[in-house]
This record gives C-alpha cells, sequence and structure tokens, in this order.
C-alpha cells in the first residue's frame, strides 16, 4: 500500500517515556505510544471510495487484505509508531481532569495532494487513558459514527472524515441504557480521518497542571501545521490563533443549526481546534422542531447541550479554550473582545443562515422579526424542520393562502391544528410573501438557492439504527443505501423518496430511535 506518510505529532511534541499500555497520568507529553488491539477475526463492512481517493489509494486497495489488517489493527504501516493523545476537559461544565485516548490509536499521518488526513482508529483497544473501559467500540456506535462523518460533509458541515468500517469479530460487553442490563454486541473499528484530531482538552490539561513549557510546544506546533498564514509565534499571533479558532467554532455551529443536528456531547474534549464536528457519540437531527431537544440520554434533566443552547456552550467552551491560553498571553483584555464579538458574530450569521433557509437575500429592517415569529410558529405544534423548510421553497409569494396547505405534510398532527395556529401561520405566510415581494430572484430561482441551503435527506436516528438493525444481521443493503443518499443531501433522488418523510410513529421511543446514551 503505496502511502505518503509525513508524521509529525508523533516526532515533534513529547512524547510520554513509560511504554507499558497501563492507565496512568500521563504528564509532560503529549501523546503515549500504544499498539491496536488484534482482532480475531477481521471483515471490512464498508469503505468510503471518495475517502481512498482523498489518501490516493485505489478501490481495489480499498479491497484487500493488507488494507483490511491495517485498518482494523491487525497490522501496522511500515516505518509508523501509533500512538494515543493525552487531553483534558470539562464534561457538563466539570472539570474532568485528564481524559486522553481512551479507546481511539492515532495510525499516521498522510499527505495527498497537499493535504494532511491524520488516521485514526476508533475502537482498536486499551490504551493508557481508558480509565476503566476496554477501548473497545461496537457496529451500532461505528455504525452511526461511519455514516455520519459522511453525510455531514456533503451536507456542507466541517467535519472530520470516516474511511473504514470493519468488524472486529469479538464480542463487546455494552449496557446501551445504563440501566443494568448489559449485553454483547458485535465489535467494531471505524477508521476516523482528520487534518488533526487536537481538540480544546489538549491545551487544557497542559494550562491545568501549570506545564507552560509543553503547552508552548503544542501551540506553536499547532500554529506551524494548521495555522501557518499567521506567522511565527508570539503574544500577537496567539491572540489571533485563538481568534481563528473562535470564527472557525461559529461556524461549524451555525452550519448545525441550518441542518438542524444536535451534537449531544459539547465538552471541551469533543471540540476541535480546526472547528469541526468531532465524536459522533449521542446525535441526531431535529425530527419536530423543538429548541430544547436533546439526544443525549445522560443530558435528558439538564439539557445542556440542548439544540437551542449550542451557541452559548461553544461560548461557554471557548471561554475554557481561552482560560488555556491564558499564560502564554498573559492578557485578558484581547481574548475578552474576541469572545464577546462571537454574540454580535453569532446574531449576525444566524439570522443571514435563516434567511438564507427562507430565500431572502437583502436586507430588510423586519427581517429579524419574520426570523422570530418563524422560530415561534414552528413550536406551536409539532413540525418536522426539514420537511418544513425543504417544502417551503415551492412557495409561491403571488399565492400565501396556499402557504398552509403546502408544509402540511411537515406537522405531526396536521389533523389537529386549531384554527387558532392556522390563523397565526396565514398571517405569517402572508407576511412572507409580501417580503419576497422585495426580493428580485423569481420563485423558481429563489427555491434554487433555497434548496441550497435546506437539505432533502439527513440521517435521521431512526434510518441509522434501520442501518444497525439490518447489519447486525448480516444484511449491509441500508447502510449501502443511506451513505449514497447522503452524498447527495440536496438532491431530489427520485428513488430515496421513501427517505424525505416523518418519523415514523413506532421510532418515537424506541431504543438509538430517539435519544441515545454514550455507551458505544
Amino acid at each position: 500500500m503505496q502511502l505518503h506518510i509525513q508524521d509529525t505529532f508523533n516526532k515533534e511534541l513529547p512524547a510520554d517515556p513509560v511504554m507499558e499500555n497501563t492507565r496512568r497520568q500521563v504528564t509532560k507529553a503529549c501523546y503515549s505510544y500504544v499498539t491496536p488491539k488484534k482482532t480475531s477475526r477481521p471483515q471490512m463492512v464498508h469503505v468510503s471510495p471518495e475517502m481512498l481517493e482523498n489518501l490516493g489509494l485505489s478501490d481495489t486497495i480499498g479491497r484487500s487484505t493488507e488494507f483490511l489488517e491495517i485498518f482494523t489493527g491487525n497490522d501496522l504501516l511500515p516505518g509508523t509508531n501509533p500512538y494515543a493523545m493525552c487531553y483534558g476537559g470539562h464534561q457538563f461544565g466539570n472539570w474532568a481532569g485528564q481524559l486522553g485516548d481512551g479507546r481511539a490509536i492515532n495510525l499516521a499521518e498522510v499527505i495527498h495532494r497537499d493535504k494532511r488526513w491524520a488516521l485514526q482508529l476508533k475502537g482498536s483497544g486499551e490504551t493508557p487513558y481508558s480509565r476503566t473501559a476496554d477501548g473497545l467500540a461496537v457496529l451500532r456506535s461505528s455504525i452511526r459514527e461511519y455514516l455520519c462523518s459522511e453525510a455531514m460533509h456533503h451536507l456542507g458541515v466541517p467535519t472530520t472524515r470516516a474511511l473504514s468500517l470493519a468488524l472486529t469479530g469479538d464480542q463487546v460487553l455494552r449496557d446501551v441504557l445504563y440501566d443494568g442490563n448489559p449485553a454483547y454486541e458485535k465489535g467494531a473499528v471505524v477508521c476516523r480521518a482528520s487534518p488533526t484530531f487536537l481538540r480544546f482538552g489538549n491545551y487544557e490539561i497542559l494550562s491545568a497542571r501549570q506545564d507552560i513549557k509543553t503547552l508552548g510546544i503544542l501551540v506553536d506546533y499547532t500554529l506551524k501545521h494548521f495555522f501557518p498564514h499567521l506567522g511565527v509565534p508570539s503574544k500577537e499571533t496567539y491572540i489571533q490563533f485563538f481568534k481563528e479558532v473562535v470564527d472557525q467554532t461559529l461556524n461549524m455551529i451555525i452550519h448545525w443549526q441550518r441542518v438542524g443536528f444536535v451534537h449531544g456531547v459539547m465538552n471541551t474534549d469533543n471540540m476541535s481546534i480546526l472547528g469541526l464536528t468531532i465524536d459522533y457519540g449521542p446525535y441526531g437531527w431535529l425530527e419536530g422542531y423543538d429548541p430544547g431537544w436533546t439526544p443525549n440520554t445522560t443530558d435528558r434533566q439538564q439539557k445542556r447541550y440542548r439544540y437551542g443552547n449550542q451557541a452559548n456552550i461553544g461560548l461557554w467552551n471557548l471561554y475554557q479554550f481561552a482560560n488555556a491560553l491564558y499564560p502564554l498571553i498573559e492578557e485578558t483584555t484581547p481574548l475578552e473582545g474576541i469572545l464577546e464579538q462571537y454574540r454580535i458574530d453569532f446574531q449576525n450569521h444566524h439570522l443571514k443562515m435563516m434567511k438564507g433557509k427562507l430565500g431572502l437575500f437583502t436586507d430588510d429592517v423586519d427581517d429579524n422579526a419574520l426570523v422570530n415569529s418563524l422560530i415561534n410558529n414552528l413550536q406551536l405544534t409539532e413540525t418536522d424542520m426539514t420537511l418544513f423548510f425543504r417544502h417551503l421553497g415551492d412557495f409561491n409569494k403571488s399565492y400565501p393562502a396556499d402557504g398552509l396547505t403546502l408544509v402540511r405534510d411537515a406537522f405531526y398532527a396536521p389533523e389537529g391544528l386549531s384554527s387558532e395556529i392556522q390563523h397565526i401561520w396565514t398571517e405569517w405566510f402572508t407576511a412572507y410573501a409580501t417580503r419576497l415581494q422585495k426580493e428580485a430572484l423569481s420563485d423558481q430561482n429563489r427555491k434554487g438557492k433555497m434548496n441550497s441551503f435546506n437539505p432533502k435527506y439527513v440521517l435521521r436516528n431512526y434510518m441509522a439504527q434501520m442501518a444497525i438493525d439490518a447489519a447486525d444481521k448480516g444484511d449491509y443493503s441500508v447502510l449501502d443505501e443511506l451513505f449514497g443518499i447522503m452524498k447527495q443531501p440536496y438532491s431530489e433522488q427520485k428513488d430515496a423518496e421513501k427517505w424525505f418523510a416523518k418519523r415514523p410513529e413506532w421510532a418515537r421511543h424506541k431504543v438509538g430511535s430517539s435519544m441515545l446514551s454514550c455507551s458505544s
């Protein structure tokens, strides 16, 4: 297998001197060397053709035994030294101390067409950071990560990618609902790919331990490889680095809001310094438009990571990142100024994004009121977000009275719409039609632009669960079908119409099809 390997992380940063794979506190180091656990009967389930191409590999290589052995942990790429990263993090608002790659092992960094890809196996065994866990993953969660990584990319959402999904042939014990009823599931491994897997927690752990020397080395490494345009390291450069992380994080969250995605575990150890969606655990898309919805059973009470709070949590996490960088900057004023600007920028970017979803591309003083009234209306009764906005593209500004009929399919109980709710909607459609009169675009051209903002297909939890249920029986046809559909989420895809539908009632409370736990 010909890969242009150019490792930097484990060559330019300080390593843990202890070579034993035992759970421990790792200090004054950014990673620990560790070898993936060998699997008993590996079987490749799916490989992303696009990611193969991104690495300079052929489809033939993707079907080879050599590929299978390397990307299930049974063999190593020549001349490489796999490792697990050391990081900490705030989990659900509380400092958790050292966390680290507990079930992820970084294989190598590959350069192809001047782009860097760090390759990482998730579910490949114990590391010094596994704590009380086994470092493994199951087919259920691995399918969700594999499908969602690629689906998000094609939605235009900044994300890590996925190269491959494989069965290990081993059984893994998991308690899906944390209710004291563990059961064995099929073990699996996903190969994830990203320019880097650095997250806020990598810097937090060093700052919390007052290891300023290693912190400086890590930040300078980050600048060199991922922010080289900022120039040589200095206090001013560090401030600009922070500004770019803030802006990229904001951009990511705006995209989440646009497509209705809820991460579910926005801990600081799950926040990429490149503003990429990372670590697909309990995630989901809004079914009914509910700003208070979270897909995470662990977050059911506080709803810290609910859809409507993602921007605030992004800011809270950025404050923690600012605290981590402070020892190198030793000034709060510039950091506070950048964080305050985040609040302003979010409001502006969110309004622009919502206007794009509505086909409004010029400015009007009443746009904010129109958007806010829409958000309120969507919560009057259970309304599917994806269907509503996609149907809205067919709105004819000359016939506002037809608006409610046009989006009727987006309501979960359309027959139950009260006369009062119908009246509120009719008023909104009238105001919307009046506002559209100020746009130069024809209805047809507006629809085209709106459809580029509003996907037709998203990876709803019940869809992923259907792929999981079939795969558990050895049938990967649903997985393959969804993988293909999610490559063109904005296209009509006549053969995929059955997936352009509200969540079926059977999936409302089904395990895996509504809320999920962190168990994987």
